[in-house]
C-alpha cells in the first residue's frame, strides 16, 4: 500500500517573518529532549503502521528548519527512520535552510539515506533576505547547493517568493536566473501573503509594509509561469515545477489522496479518511509521548459532502487534474452528477478544462486557482 511519513521539527534560528508555522526560535534547550521523545514515537507509531502497510514510499521531514538541530540529532532521527519505518525509501526529503548547513551536515543526510533536499532560499538577493528576516544571503544559498551536489545529491528543490515587500521585478528575474544557473531539479513558487501573527502583520497594520502593486505581483507570477518551462521545468501543481520524472513524490501524495502519517509537534496526519494534528506546544509533545498519553485530536467528523469538496480542490491544484474514475470509485457517484454544473460554468469562464477523463484548470485557472476551488465548496 502506499503511504508517507511526515516528521516535524519545530525549531528555526530565527523566525522568518512571513513565517505562521508552528516553529520556535531560542528553544535550543528543549532541542535534546524533543529528539528523545520523537524517536520513541517514530519506533512506536512508526513501526506499527509500517507493519500494518509495509515501508512507506516517501518521508519527508520538515518545519521549522530541520537543519536547525545538531547533526548528533538529526543522525539519532534519521536511525530511527531506518530502524523503524525502513531503509532505502524511495523519496527521502529533508528540508534545509542554507544558513544552517555545511559540507559535513550535508554528507552526514546522504550517508544517513536521505536522497532529496528542499532549500528555502526564497531570494537570491540580500537586501530582500534581510527584509524578510532570513539568516542567510544570496551568496550562501548558492554555496549550500553546491555543497550539496558535491555530497551527491542529484534531487534538489529550492523555494522562491515573489511580492516580497520592495521586491521589483528585476530583483524576482535575478533570482529565477540564479537559480536556474544552479542546474536544480525542482523550484517551487509561492506568493507573499501576509498571515495573521507574523512580523509582516504587525508592520502592516502600522502601516510599514510596502508591497508591490497588485499588477506587479501579478507580472512576476506571469514571468515565472512562462519562463520556467522554457527551461525544462514543467508545471505539475499550482505552486511547483519539476524536471521530468522529478516531481515530489511526497507532496503528490497530499492532493491524491494518499494517506500519510504525521510525527512530531504539530503534525497533522491523513488516516483511513479522517485527520488528526498533534499538540502544537513542544513541551506538551515531549511530556505527551514520555508520559503515553494522547498527543493527536482528530480535526473533525469527515462527511461525505466535505470529503468530496476536499478530494476535488485537491486533485484541482494538480496539472492531471481531477479524475471522473477516481472520483467514482471513492464515492460510488459520478464526477457529472455532483459537479456537472460546476464544471461548465468553470469551462465557460475559461478557468475549467472539462474532458471525458475529468477535468483540469487551464492557465487562466492556475493563476485564479482559489476562484475555482471556492465553486467546488457544495451547498
Amino acid at each position: 500500500m502506499q503511504w508517507g511519513v511526515y516528521i516535524h521539527i519545530p525549531f528555526c534560528r530565527q523566525k522568518c517573518f512571513y513565517c505562521d508555522f508552528p516553529s520556535y526560535a531560542g528553544r535550543e534547550n528543549l532541542m535534546a529532549s524533543y529528539t528523545e521523545a520523537l524517536c520513541q514515537q517514530i519506533e512506536i507509531q512508526g513501526f506499527s503502521y509500517r507493519q500494518k502497510w509495509g515501508r512507506p514510499a516517501t518521508v519527508y521531514i520538515g518545519g521549522g528548519t530541520p537543519t536547525a538541530l545538531p547533526e548528533e540529532n538529526m543522525a539519532q532521527i534519521l536511525k530511527a527512520v531506518a530502524a523503524y519505518i525502513g531503509m532505502g525509501i524511495e523519496e527521502f526529503t529533508v528540508e534545509c535552510n542554507p544558513g544552517t548547513v555545511d559540507a559535513e551536515y550535508l554528507q552526514l543526510l546522504r550517508a544517513h539515506g536521505v536522497n532529496r533536499l528542499s532549500f528555502g532560499v526564497q531570494s537570491f538577493n540580500d537586501r530582500l533576505l534581510r527584509r524578510i528576516g532570513r539568516i542567510h544571503t544570496g551568496a550562501e544559498a548558492v554555496e549550500a547547493v553546491k555543497q550539496a551536489q558535491a555530497a551527491g545529491f542529484e534531487n534538489i528543490s529550492l523555494d522562491l517568493i515573489y511580492g516580497l515587500p520592495e521586491q521589483e521585478m528585476a530583483d524576482l528575474q535575478v533570482s529565477v536566473r540564479q537559480a536556474l544557473a544552479l542546474d536544480i531539479q525542482h523550484i517551487s513558487i509561492y506568493g507573499l501573503q501576509v498571515e495573521e501573527g507574523t512580523v509582516f502583520a504587525r508592520q502592516q497594520e502600522l502601516g510599514k509594509l510596502a508591497l508591490p502593486a497588485e499588477e506587479e505581483a501579478e507580472a512576476m507570477y506571469d514571468y515565472m509561469t512562462e519562463v520556467l518551462p522554457q527551461y525544462g521545468y514543467r508545471r505539475y501543481e499550482v505552486s511547483n515545477f519539476a524536471q521530468a520524472g522529478l516531481e515530489s513524490r511526497h507532496n503528490r501524495s497530499y492532493w491524491h489522496d494518499v494517506p500519510y502519517l504525521g510525527l512530531g509537534a504539530a503534525a497533522h496526519s491523513y488516516l483511513e479518511g479522517k485527520r488528526y494534528a498533534a499538540v502544537v506546544d513542544i513541551q506538551g509533545y515531549i511530556a505527551g509521548i514520555k508520559a503515553g498519553t494522547e498527543i493527536w485530536q482528530l480535526e473533525e467528523e469527515p462527511t461525505c459532502q466535505h470529503a468530496m469538496e476536499e478530494f476535488a480542490f485537491l486533485a484541482l491544484r494538480t496539472a492531471e487534474g481531477l479524475s471522473a474514475q477516481a472520483f467514482a470509485e471513492k464515492f460510488q457517484v459520478s464526477l457529472q452528477s455532483v459537479y456537472g454544473e460546476v464544471m461548465e460554468k468553470l469551462a465557460r469562464q475559461g478557468l475549467l478544462l472539462v474532458e471525458e477523463a475529468g477535468c483540469r484548470l487551464t492557465e487562466k485557472g492556475f493563476k485564479y486557482g482559489n476562484v475555482a476551488f471556492a465553486e467546488f465548496i457544495l451547498d
